[in-house]
């Protein structure tokens, strides 16, 4: 879906004008002036808040130091919604518009994960360090340079850090949240990036365990018994070729496979991970119907060679994010954009990616996910790093975009309507 169809799209003047309002108003420069030095803090809660082990669907201990954050900073109305997400209100002028800023709780790194940080020639080494420790921290910089400065919005700010943006979490903080909260009015996300990165596309995808199952039997003396290990073997060979777009940008991949218990046994049972990704729906759902459709020639082809029907397959569905556009003009991208401006740097727009952003879009609400700033690598895997040096403009930035999105009371109006 498009954002726009939703929306109204506010003129380049007036976005422009807007933000020289801000960037020249005094509470405005004393809130980007705390970031700045709130640099070293903020780096050392985001050592803090990845220390707390936080794989998805077991987020419960850095929820709750997030909430304790909340309201300590003075967010009203915070609570721990039925899917885990912490939420908490920084009420405006006027109950419109509703603007959430968002972080994920979760990580890629299972339980035991050794997530205790080292310093390195200034840089941060920690699993999660980045993602998304990197987030959560700025959620709660970005607190505290709204109380130091007295900033008073229009619009209320939600402040939200979700549930499950990780792999097989599937969305499910942020697809909670817009279920149970139908008036919100635009949706930013902050995760490892730049403060000039803007992703303002989202990929979707649909994720499967595929398992095929036989009789099995043993190699020599059951030999003419099908395998489902060549039934699965058959099935990544179709997939492997299938063809795709380059634009919208349309992928896949058999990610896992397992099955078989010796080398010398027909296999009794097999099972693949199958990855399909697109930033369109009509693709990804062309996609869908033609990798379904290989998998199940291929189990027809097994069962055929041997003149039996005793393989079959079980396709299980275990992740569906949807994918979304919006155009480049939309608001919340200009304001995005301008914001870049304002602390002289220069806005890139990124290609689609896969973010809690990703539920906002393709409801027709518009959203983007930003870069917290500072310089990292080795994301997902025991290397990942950050360097907090001139993180807070990252921070400057998502402050910035917030401000003119909500508007700013006596000061700017709102450009989210």
């Amino acid at each position: 879906m498009d954002g726009n169809n939703l929306r109204t799209v506010v003129d380049k003047d007036t976005v422009n004008t807007t933000y020289h309002q801000l960037i020249e108003n005094p509470e405005v420069k004393a809130g980007l002036a705390f970031l700045e030095a709130d640099n070293e803090q903020t780096a050392k809660e985001q050592i803090h808040l990845t220390s707390i082990p936080a794989p998805s669907f077991k987020e419960y201990d850095r929820g709750e130091f997030m909430k304790k954050q909340f309201i300590l900073y003075g967010l009203e109305d915070v609570k721990t919604d039925s899917e885990g997400n912490i939420i908490g209100i920084r009420r405006g002028t006027e109950s419109s518009p509703r603007l959430v800023i968002s972080a994920h709780q979760d990580t890629v790194f299972p339980e035991g994960t050794d997530t205790k940080a080292t310093i390195k020639n200034g840089k941060i080494y920690a699993p999660g360090i980045s993602d998304d420790g990197r987030g959560l921290a700025v959620l709660l910089t970005l607190l505290r340079s709204l109380n130091h400065s007295q900033i008073q919005t229009v619009g209320d700010l939600v402040f939200v850090a979700t549930v499950g943006e990780e792999g097989l979490g599937d969305l499910r903080g942020v697809k909670a949240l817009f279920e149970q909260d139908k008036a919100i009015d635009g949706f930013i996300s902050i995760e490892p990036g730049t403060p000039e990165e803007i992703i303002y596309l989202a990929t979707g995808s649909y994720r499967y365990h595929v398992t095929f199952k036989g009789p099995g039997g043993h190699s020599f003396g059951a030999f003419g018994t099908p395998s489902a290990v060549h039934a699965m073997g058959r099935a990544i060979a179709k997939l492997a070729d299938m063809r795709v777009p380059f634009e919208p940008k349309t992928t896949f991949t058999v990610g896992t496979v397992t099955g078989g218990t010796s080398i010398n046994t027909i296999a009794a049972d097999a099972t693949m991970s199958l990855d399909l990704r697109s930033s369109s729906y009509e693709e990804l759902n062309k996609l869908k119907k033609v990798a379904l459709s290989h998998i199940y020639s291929a189990v027809e082809e097994e069962n055929s060679r041997w003149n039996t029907n005793s393989i079959s397959v079980d396709i299980h569905q275990v992740g569906d994010r949807p994918a979304g556009e919006q155009s480049e003009e939309a608001t919340i991208v200009q304001a995005a954009k301008a914001a870049v401006k304002a602390i002289g740097l220069t806005a890139t727009l990124e290609g689609p990616s896969s973010t809690d952003s990703n539920v906002p879009i393709s409801l027709g609400i518009p959203a983007v996910t930003l870069g917290g700033g500072g310089n990292y690598g080795q994301v997902h895997t025991l290397n990942e790093y950050f360097d907090p040096k001139d993180a807070f403009l990252g921070a400057e930035r998502i402050l910035l975009t917030c401000l003119g999105l909500v508007g700013v009371h006596h000061v700017t109006q709102p450009l989210i309507k």
